[in-house]
């Protein structure tokens, strides 16, 4: 079986509703970036990178020293061409890695939100993940410009590079993987976040047992459907 590594940041961001599908396809390891064994890892032993989200900066290496190890690690992986997969910070490293600026976004984007649908998006796996078939959970105050050779595959008002595709490469500002029990971790490991922007849990809790399951459908079948093209 091929092996999936998935990196880290705050261990509540997982591979959530995803883990139990990539589980099918990949061997699973999660590695926290701190961890030491994370600057040992090499990208030729490595079939599907993963780079999952957590609550910082990609310009933050000073106070981060471990993002500068995630860069090079990225910028020879992309320049391999090997299948990676990015979600919110993961996205953001991956942009870095390939040459674009990340800075604080005008307004935070934090909820649901649907997605705009790039024609080129409309017409690959990213088509699932429509207005008119589902709802997009967001959590994230930085956004980054579109890396030059990317395609850009959805846009929303507040943000507008959501998802872009490089090659064998995949990256989600948005949070496709959640699911209504995963956030009860979320709620309470960003508590400081949303207090400070006035955001009520319990408002948010009910979107998302509303909007969740159908989110958890349509971003599994864009998954698998994406696999597929690494084949």
């Amino acid at each position: 079986m091929k092996n999936l590594i998935a990196i880290t940041h705050v261990d509540f961001e997982n591979l959530g509703s995803w883990e139990e599908a990539l589980s099918t396809h990949y061997s699973i390891k999660y590695i926290h970036s701190t961890e030491l064994e994370f600057s040992n890892i090499r990208n030729q032993n490595i079939d599907l990178l993963v780079i999952l989200g957590g609550p910082i900066g990609v310009y933050q290496e000073n106070e981060y020293p471990f993002l500068s190890t995630e860069l090079k690690l990225l910028e020879d992986r992309l320049k391999l061409n090997l299948p990676t997969l990015g979600i919110c910070l993961g996205s953001q490293l991956i942009a870095r890695a390939l040459g674009s600026k990340v800075y604080p976004n005008h307004t935070k984007e934090i909820g649901w939100y649907p997605l705009n649908i790039t024609e080129e998006g409309k017409n690959n796996y990213i088509h699932s993940l429509d207005s008119k078939h589902t709802s997009m959970f967001h959590w994230h105050g930085d956004t980054f410009d579109l890396p030059k050779e990317a395609t850009l595959l959805a846009s929303t008002q507040i943000c507008k590079n959501q998802i872009f595709s490089y090659k064998n490469t995949l990256a989600f500002q948005c949070h496709p993987e959640i699911s209504a029990n995963h956030l009860e971790k979320w709620w309470i490991g960003h508590a400081a976040e949303l207090s400070q922007n006035n955001l009520n849990v319990n408002h948010l809790r009910n979107q998302s047992i509303q909007l969740a399951p159908k989110l958890q459908k349509q971003s599994l079948q864009c998954l698998l459907s994406w696999i597929e093209t690494l084949k």
